[in-house]
């Protein structure tokens, strides 16, 4: 049985205890070309994107390109207090050194361009290898429609914290 944090209104997501965050771990594989679904939480789940400054400047460096090089990050969301993803891993990466940065990079700027401190990101971050019969629009709309499922906002398009590089019209529908 999964359990769920019973104080957090923004996310449905399956509490992980760290004793066995090892556990996450077992089994990733890094293949290059690979689609990941990818998730991230906050340190010990605060809502820290109710911050519009901290939303705005961690959205701005998720969004950068380089950032995920050699891999690319195909969509993502930004919730209070948790990130998803569909990261597809380029030649040479490494999922786990791939995240690292990103987190790391991401914190840096919050840093330095915000009044926060501490620690953002909690330890390591979920992952799912899409299969072949796994359909990369399905994993694109589940992402992007999140604050709906959150209640956040009634329609994706109303809310500020999300890309997906290839859009089109009709995703959404």
């Amino acid at each position: 049985m999964t359990t769920r944090c019973p104080s957090c209104k923004f996310s449905r997501m399956p509490i992980f205890p760290i004793s066995g965050s090892h556990q996450l771990r077992r089994g990733r594989r890094s293949i290059p070309g690979q689609l990941y679904l990818i998730t991230t939480v906050t340190k010990q789940r605060k809502p820290h994107f109710l911050d519009i400054d901290l939303a705005r400047a961690t959205a701005r460096s998720m969004s950068s390109a380089a950032l995920w090089l050699p891999s690319q990050c195909l969509c993502w969301v930004l919730m209070p207090d948790h990130w998803h993803g569909l990261v597809e891993l380029g030649e040479g990466s490494n999922l786990s050194a791939t995240m690292q940065r990103v987190k790391g990079t991401t914190a840096r700027i919050v840093r330095q361009r915000c009044t926060f401190e501490g620690i953002l990101w909690d330890k390591g971050f979920h992952d799912h290898a899409l299969r072949r019969d796994e359909s990369l629009e399905k994993a694109a709309r589940y992402i992007v429609a999140n604050p709906v499922r959150a209640g956040l906002v009634e329609d994706p398009m109303g809310y500020p914290y999300w890309d997906a590089y290839f859009l089109d019209e009709g995703f959404l529908d």
